[in-house]
């Protein structure tokens, strides 16, 4: 076999990475696509029975809003019950908060701050609801869900940040197109997701959740002229502060109940507005108070817990009618419900069902005729969907004269069911208006053709709800198999660079304390992680707690590492030299010490968050902190960043060399040190975040420093240093064979060492400055115990010398960002994103800007252990592993960037390709959009974290070689 060149092993590298790149992006588009949608929008088709080759709208669409008002009344046969409607959407708001949980009254300081709320439900003039919503909660997924009774693909989490129109069929498009005028004040989502619908609007950014005041008081500002009016039919108020209490603060902020106070106040101006508004010509109007999602512990949302799901639907104005508080309806059986209490038909691609206690007021033959409207508009959704129906080619009204053998078929398939389900509903319907005139009968018939079309709504909104979209398998294929291709050339490519090193030649295999015979213990370890990691992911549970089992493996291969230094240690009574038997008596000791440090940070870091999903309500060292009091976290927080600024600052100031260059890089990083502990005293606070302009000011100056230092270092460093010095680097020790003047006379090695370790610590402070500035206040500890984490172990791997193989020190420091990304709060739901950090330093709204923040801040530990093997390739020595003789550029730049780039991508290549075929197992999962999808989410943008880290490594060690190269050589020819 071909020896394998610098050149090849590049090529083939950056292939292999495209690959993976091609195949993912494919399998993404094939398992995540958007949820298919019926075209156009329901008309007065919706009023009459579905027949199964039915396409297209009746011609109804030229006449004018009134007309068009008229006949949908006059074909529905339900008088409208309002004429108003004024929407008032709490962002956030858990429904717990105002109805209480498993039949227990809400927590004392929610209920007594909102005492006019209370008072409604008490008197029965409101009917208040869990409404569940479905994942993903944010926002403008549960929006459109509310509007349009659809629910929407798992990839709108993603379009939640980038809203689009929305075309389908909605409630806001059949209240326009009879004439509505409708006015928004609040959330900008609806404006994006409506452009041109409103009268008047007036919105404000839901992702500045800085700001909790302000959002709100731009809404109420308007509020009273508003309601003074009567040019409009639709108010639509969308409040985001309580929302942002909770990102900032979670469910315990101390903002959460003068936020609280602040909302019963708002529904206290509405409905006295209302109820003065009686008499006059504006006509009944219904309030209804909504939110899109609940919130965590933590106060963030996005995933599928109950406290995340658990939303609120409260009417006011409905005929008052005794309803439990732990009534639970879904989310989308709002849109249908508001249809028909307006008059207006149930938007086409509606899955949710009428809410019982809203039409129990109606006369009888109205209640069943809504019933009636919602299944002949669900089963025209079943005709669409589901190819099996056996009703789909015939009128299902054909079918009554079947009831019997129909009947005979319902325990057969889903389909049978549903349509055997139907027809029994309508059979009974039928049978009730034939016996409307003996009132013995009428009552028990008219319950149980209600209950019979119930019983046919929910079975075929689960069945609706449950239904997975149609993937494109040849697509999966593809996608699938060219990731595969991908690992396998790039795990091929290291077994290459593998058996060249280990194998190559005597010269080289002496230099090892390990027989190449057969695997070390640690070799044997890393390996197996990745086949126990894989195996693990096949669990919901497993997957949910994943930080157990990183955990435990990095846990276990400090022991390992621990054993080792002890075994070495054990070994040097066997040496002959009191003086080699002293210095490595020293070494062994140093190694032991680094291990029980890693040890001990580790089981803090462990024990800081107890993350995951089930466990969350465990204690844990953060949780006393925050329950303490920012007495105790604040001391703890400055204390933690003084000590990661110091020991940045020491490593830079360790540097021997006096020239101004140096002193410059040193100043500028003490600066942005000063500047950050600044803000940490002056600005930042653990129950609240500042949004004044000095704070945004100040931290817009500390990303420019560090943006100017950190590239500025890496690109001048290399044509700055001086040439054939060793008086920079406090690791000379490293390079010691006897043959490396002449290596040196050829390659800059000294030089590139030492720019490398003052380049990999830029990159070390800064990124550590970046998170002790965007990082909740509680997590700045856990940043520190990581540096030390980091530190240590490069420092374990130099002293080691070559009793671990470069590629298992590399696996290891891979791991242990994988074990750092839990220990930071992180975990597998959606719901533990930080948002809130995500707009420091920006005074206006950017997607991108906040996106990259957000980036920064969940990927903090895996970017920081790819950031930091620039540092460790500075402290290896590479000169042992060259032949004097036969050096050349590509030789050295393969063992200096081989191992660092090649170990992180075949890890995070062999795992997402197995969870890949992972989630194609699952799909069909009850947990594959709550637990399963999120994962392979994260596996996506940990793949994204990996390239960019690799990306960097390699990029600064090759145009630093190269620069160094070039000075060395106009050097030599003067």
């Amino acid at each position: 076999m071909t020896p394998l060149t610098c050149t090849k092993l590049s090529v083939i590298t950056i292939t292999g990475v495209i690959t993976q790149i091609i195949g993912l992006s494919l399998f993404l588009f094939g398992f995540f696509p958007v949820k298919p949608a019926l075209p156009g929008t329901s008309g007065s088709e919706s009023f009459y029975p579905p027949t199964c080759d039915f396409v297209g709208n009746l011609s109804d669409t030229t006449l004018p809003p009134d007309q068009l008002k008229s006949l949908y009344q006059e074909l529905s046969g339900i008088p409208p019950w309002f004429d108003r409607l004024i929407l008032l959407v709490i962002d956030g708001l858990p429904a717990e908060f105002v109805l209480g949980k498993n039949g227990k009254p809400p927590n004392k300081q929610f209920k007594e701050a909102m005492p006019y709320t209370q008072s409604l439900l008490a008197s029965g003039s409101a009917i208040g609801y869990h409404a569940k919503a479905a994942p993903p909660t944010v926002t403008m997924p549960r929006l459109k869900a509310m509007v349009s009774g659809a629910i929407g693909g798992f990839l709108d989490v993603a379009f939640n940040f980038n809203t689009q129109a929305m075309m389908d069929d909605n409630l806001l498009g059949q209240f326009f197109k009879i004439g509505w005028k409708m006015v928004m004040l609040g959330d900008e989502t609806w404006i994006k997701l409506f452009p041109g619908l409103f009268k008047r609007h007036d919105g404000v950014s839901s992702f500045y959740v800085k700001d909790t005041v302000q959002v709100d008081q731009n809404v109420s500002r308007h509020l009273g002229d508003e309601l003074r009016k009567d040019d409009w039919n639709l108010l639509i108020l969308h409040y985001l502060g309580l929302d942002h209490v909770g990102h900032i603060g979670g469910r315990s902020s101390s903002l959460m109940v003068p936020k609280l106070k602040e909302m019963d106040e708002v529904v206290k101006l509405i409905h006295s507005s209302i109820n003065q508004s009686q008499g006059n010509r504006r006509g009944r109007a219904l309030l209804m108070i909504v939110s899109d999602h609940g919130m965590t512990e933590n106060g963030n949302h996005g995933g599928s817990t109950y406290e995340e799901t658990d939303s609120l639907a409260l009417f006011i104005g409905l005929r008052k009618h005794a309803v439990d508080d732990t009534s639970v309806i879904n989310q989308i059986d709002l849109p249908p419900t508001l249809a028909l209490l307006f008059g207006v038909p149930i938007p086409k691609n509606n899955v949710g069902i009428l809410v019982r206690e809203a039409f129990d007021s109606l006369k009888e033959d109205q209640h069943l005729r809504a019933l009636e409207l919602n299944a002949w508009q669900l089963l025209r959704l079943l005709h669409a969907q589901l190819s099996g129906l056996p009703c789909r080619n015939f009128p299902c009204d054909a079918f009554y004269d079947h009831q019997s053998s129909g009947l005979s078929e319902c325990n057969h398939t889903t389909e049978n069911m549903l349509c055997c389900l139907y027809m029994e509903a309508a059979a009974l319907y039928t049978s009730w208006k034939s016996k409307r005139g003996f009132e013995s009968s009428s009552n028990k018939d008219y319950r149980s053709a209600a209950a019979a079309y119930y019983k046919f709504l929910k079975s075929a909104s689960d069945r609706l709800s449950r239904r997975t979209t149609y993937k494109p398998v040849k697509l999966l294929a593809l996608g699938l198999a060219t990731m595969f291709i991908s690992s396998v050339m790039l795990s091929n490519l290291m077994f290459c660079r593998l058996r060249e090193m280990y194998h190559g030649g005597k010269k080289q295999a002496l230099n090892l304390n390990d027989s190449m015979n057969g695997w070390s213990s640690d070799e044997t370890f890393i390996v197996s992680v990745v086949l126990i990691i894989v195996t693990c992911m096949t669990s919901s549970s497993m997957v949910e707690e994943e930080h157990y089992i990183w955990y435990f493996f990095i846990s276990t291969f400090y022991l390992l590492l621990l054993r080792k230094a002890a075994q070495s240690l054990s070994s040097v009574g066997l040496q002959s030299s009191f003086l080699l038997q002293k210095g490595k008596s020293g070494e062994g000791y140093f190694r032991i010490c680094c291990v029980f440090l890693l040890l001990i940070s580790g089981r803090i870091l462990r024990g800081w968050h107890q993350g995951g999903v089930n466990w969350t309500s465990l204690p844990d060292i953060s949780k006393w902190l925050e329950q303490a009091g920012s007495q105790y976290v604040k001391p703890l927080q400055l204390i933690s960043a003084i000590l990661v600024i110091s020991i940045g600052l020491f490593a830079l100031f360790s540097i021997e060399s006096k020239g101004k260059y140096f002193q410059m890089i040193r100043l500028s990083f003490l600066i942005s040190g000063l500047l950050v502990l600044l803000h940490i005293t002056k600005y930042q606070d653990f129950t609240v975040s500042s949004t004044n302009y000095g704070a945004t000011f100040l931290v817009q100056i500390i990303y420019a420093i560090l943006g100017a230092t950190t590239i500025g270092t890496v690109v001048a460093l290399p044509w700055l240093i001086p040439l054939s010095t060793s008086k920079i680097s406090p690791a000379d020790n490293t390079i010691s064979p006897p043959f490396f003047p002449s290596i040196q006379e050829k390659f800059p090695l000294v030089e590139l060492r030492d720019s490398l370790y003052v380049i990999g610590w830029a990159y070390i402070l800064c990124w550590c400055l970046l998170q002790l500035l965007l990082q909740q206040p509680i997590n700045t500890t856990p940043i520190l115990l990581l540096l030390l984490q980091t530190v240590a172990s490069v420092l374990y791997f130099v002293r080691s010398g070559t009793h671990h193989k470069e590629w298992v020190e590399i696996a290891g420091l891979y791991y242990l960002g994988m074990a750092g990304h839990f220990s930071l709060g992180n975990s597998n739901t959606l719901a533990t994103i930080d948002v809130a950090g995500a707009f420091i330093g920006i005074s206006n709204h950017s997607t991108f800007l906040s996106g990259i923040l957000m980036f920064i801040i969940t990927y903090a530990s895996p970017m920081f252990v790819l950031l930091s093997l620039v540092m460790y390739i500075s402290t290896k020595s590479m000169a042992h592993l060259v032949k004097p003789e036969k050096a050349n550029t590509g030789d050295l730049l393969m063992m200096m960037l081989g191992f660092p780039c090649l170990v992180p991508l075949v890890i995070n290549s062999i795992l997402l390709t197995a969870y890949t075929v992972v989630l194609l197992l699952m799909q069909n999962h009850l947990f594959v959009w709550s637990v399963f999808s999120p994962k392979y989410l994260y596996v996506c943008a940990t793949t994204v974290c990996t390239l960019i880290g690799v990306f960097i490594v390699a990029a600064t060690g090759s145009y630093t070689y190269f620069v160094l190269a070039k000075r060395k050589q106009k050097a030599c020819t003067r």
